[in-house]
């Protein structure tokens, strides 16, 4: 197993978004891997691979009992009428919590390591998972999408945090 250090707030390739995977090479597959092993850790929910320092559009999970990944992931709907807005914490802002809206729902669609169509699907924490390892992709943090004055305190607390 490939321990991956986890990158946190601060560090640019989190605010960089990812590039599409275009060949499933030797490479592509090793992420894969280490995208697997090191989300299948207590605690941890989702796993980006920009959040290991990798640059390329993917992610894994591990939501009740599943751990799996997706490819070129991209989300194609959400739940319009249905939010929920409990709080989200990320491994990239460690030990910080805040109340996060998001679609009660999410599916999101890309490839698996045979290029073949993948699809994920779930409401509630998976439906949150999707919606967050998605916005990793493209270069956001769960914290962006804070309204303003919840924003701001959450800023203040990583900032007491991260020195």
């Amino acid at each position: 197993m490939t321990v991956r250090d986890i990158r946190v707030i601060g560090d640019p390739v989190l605010r960089t978004p990812c590039e599409p995977i275009t060949e499933i090479d030797e490479a592509v597959k090793h992420l894969v891997d280490d995208l697997l092993e090191n989300v299948d850790e207590e605690g941890r929910a989702g796993l980006a691979a920009n959040q290991i320092g990798v640059g390329l559009r993917a992610f894994s999970w591990n939501i009740d009992g599943e751990v799996d990944y997706i490819l070129n992931p991209r989300i194609v709907e959400l739940s319009e009428d249905e939010y929920q807005d409990g709080d989200e914490g990320c491994l990239s802002v460690p030990n910080l919590w805040f109340p996060t809206k998001r679609a009660w729902y999410a599916r999101a669609e890309g490839i698996d390591l045979d290029g073949k169509k993948k699809v994920v699907e779930g409401e509630e924490l998976m439906g949150r998972c999707i919606q967050h390892e998605c916005d990793h992709l493209d270069g956001m943090l769960y914290l962006d999408r804070l309204d303003r004055a919840m924003r701001r305190k959450a800023m203040k607390q990583v900032r007491e945090i991260m020195g």
